[in-house]
């Protein structure tokens, strides 16, 4: 990978628009999820749910996307997996044979369906063994479990298929459905339809998204829960000798979670080695305010410690990221130094719609943002950070306002779908068009992106600022957008340094509140923006987090019924962090 080069969750790729639903309960967004991703001739290669293709990149952070025609646009969960010198992939289909497509070399030849399966499967995987046996895993279902089979050599099942993970909530605190794992109650008519049609506001969760990793001798067989629209949404796996088992949890789920911060939720993802053998896990995050499947991608440092736990690194897991030239330390090697400068910066606009103010392309929050109050050319957003820092990148995060107003409305029987379809994709790209800019005094100017010169669709652009740049004001001039809609950010965060002093330790109280809670408190301190709440089965490896802004309690909701924590607090601010030290975690009371 080369020098210098930095990605930020959620990862900007040119996210489709899905034209979602009839009537007032039409919806137009941008989605994809359900990554898939493997190195594959010296470049990663990544398919995503509806994305009709995919991306493929020297370095994780530049990504292009190509057209594949023989993958339906409307796929969900294809999967991808090297398999006898070329990539295999399969994608989702409630009925019927599902297709399973191969190419040699993605770049320069199509895919040809080389199989039928012979059955129906969604959330699919495919894995070849050390010794080229190979196994399909499947399910997404939230009363039926994750299954898997062996395959022969033509991909055809060989035996009988095994019931493999189910869900068990009562146990485990993760897998409960509901913003931070309260159980949801459907109280709307649109939510109760909701429920009935798409699943939503499920009493018992969805065990999904089934990856495979083998890893010195032990196979991991990777799952996601509770629901793709939660906060919570995350990884969890089994461990087993066999790729078919028998299986037992790990205590140590969920290993990808990310309920806190910026944009939230890690599930239903692929955990993979780049050339320098560090482990990665690409996961779906949730933005799920315009659709509950309004969704992203992001990017996580991984490993397997010398216990083979496998863990993630999401402490600031929506910061940017240095890539790695080599093999380092998941938890230190990626690390940037930056801290967030923009954090509750006061923020104008030329116009603002109403419950869209400018103040909520601050409050880091990818579900809230500013809109124009117009549909006009030229609306500005204006940050300013109160004194000068130094800024070294700026991530400009575009939001979906009121798309429906604006797009035109899709033909009742659009000739590209089948019959009856309740959605449609914009396969083409609809880029916004914007300038951005920096000064130190609000005077004197530096353009640091024009996208006059640089038109492609960037929904979460990263913005490089070489040197550094003394910056205190940040300002964003939308010129063009999709379907002449209001320009709209979710987030304008500035990165960088700051010469103020980090705020002071925090031990934190912690109370386990039952088996599968703790009630996790810190006393108020106005020197912090806010904590990493970290998280684990022992003091030396609190592989958990939580990330939380400007409050002084978390209710820490995904424990494992039976399992010993220690919880300790960071602190942080724009002038950096402070570590805190790990403590104990009560019994639950009996």
């Amino acid at each position: 990978m080369p020098e210098n080069t930095f990605i930020c969750n959620p990862i900007d790729l040119p996210y489709r628009y899905q034209d979602f639903g009839r009537g007032p309960f039409r919806a137009v967004f941008r989605e994809s999820a359900d990554p898939s991703i493997v190195r594959f001739r010296d470049r990663f290669f990544l398919f995503g749910s509806m994305s009709g293709g995919f991306f493929h990149s020297e370095d994780l952070a530049s990504w292009e996307f190509v057209r594949v025609p023989e993958l339906p646009v409307g796929d969900y969960a294809p999967d991808v997996r090297e398999i006898d010198g070329a990539l295999v992939v399969t994608a989702s289909r409630r009925a019927g044979s599902c297709p399973i497509l191969r190419s040699r070399d993605p770049l320069l030849e199509p895919f040809t369906v080389v199989a039928q399966s012979g059955f129906a499967h969604y959330d699919p995987n495919v894995f070849e063994d050390h010794d080229g046996r190979r196994y399909l895993y499947w399910g997404c279902s939230n009363h039926e479990p994750v299954r898997g089979v062996e395959m022969d050599a033509d991909f055809q099942p060989i035996g009988e298929q095994v019931d493999l993970i189910t869900g068990a909530p009562q146990v485990r605190g993760w897998e409960r459905p509901g913003e931070s794992n309260v159980v949801p109650q459907p109280s709307t008519l649109k939510e109760k339809l909701s429920a009935r049609l798409f699943g939503t506001h499920s009493q018992t969760p969805y065990i999904e998204g089934p990856w495979m990793t083998a890893h010195r001798g032990t196979y991991y067989l990777q799952y996601a829960a509770p629901g793709t629209e939660y906060n919570v949404y995350a990884d969890g796996y089994y461990t087993g000798p066999t790729p078919l088992g028998p299986f037992e949890y790990s205590p140590a789920s969920p290993f990808s979670s990310k309920p806190g911060g910026f944009i939230t939720g890690a599930g239903h993802g692929s955990t993979f080695q780049d050339a320098h053998g560090n482990w990665w896990h690409a996961a779906t995050m949730r933005i799920s305010v315009n659709h509950h499947f309004e969704r992203r991608i992001g990017l996580f440092p991984a490993g397997f410690d010398d216990e083979g736990v496998l863990f993630c690194n999401q402490e600031f897991g929506d910061y940017p990221l240095r890539l790695a030239d080599g093999p380092v330390d998941p938890w230190t090697g990626f690390s940037t130094g930056w801290m967030l400068q923009s954090y509750g910066a006061s923020a104008t606009a030329s116009s603002s719609a109403v419950g869209h103010e400018p103040g909520l392309a601050t409050d880091e929050d990818v579900r809230t943002w500013w809109a124009a109050g117009s549909a006009g050319t030229s609306e500005v957003l204006t940050l300013d950070l109160t004194s000068v820092r130094t800024v070294h990148a700026i991530q400009v995060n575009l939001a979906d306002h009121d798309l429906t107003s604006y797009k035109p409305r899709r033909p009742l029987h659009d000739p590209e779908e089948a019959p009856g379809a309740f959605r449609s994709v914009t396969t083409e790209d609809r880029p916004a068009v914007y300038v951005l800019e920096v000064s130190p005094d609000g005077e004197h100017w530096t353009t640091v992106f024009d996208g006059r010169e640089t038109p492609t669709d960037a929904p979460h652009r990263l913005v490089r600022l070489d040197a550094g740049t003394p910056t205190r004001f940040v300002r964003l001039t939308g010129l063009s957008t999709p379907w002449g809609s209001p320009f709209a950010v979710s987030g304008l965060r500035a990165f960088g340094t700051d010469d103020r002093e980090a705020p002071h330790e925090v031990v934190p109280d912690v109370a386990r509140t039952n088996a599968l809670e703790a009630l996790v408190s810190w006393p108020h301190d106005e020197s912090r923006d806010g904590v990493i709440v970290r998280y684990g089965a022992h003091p030396d490896r609190l592989y958990h987090s939580w990330q939380v802004w400007g409050e002084d309690r978390l209710v820490l909701p995904t424990l494992n019924e039976g399992c010993a924590y220690f919880v300790a607090i960071d602190a942080y601010n724009a002038g950096g962090v402070t570590r805190g030290p790990a403590v104990p975690v009560p019994s639950p009371p009996s």
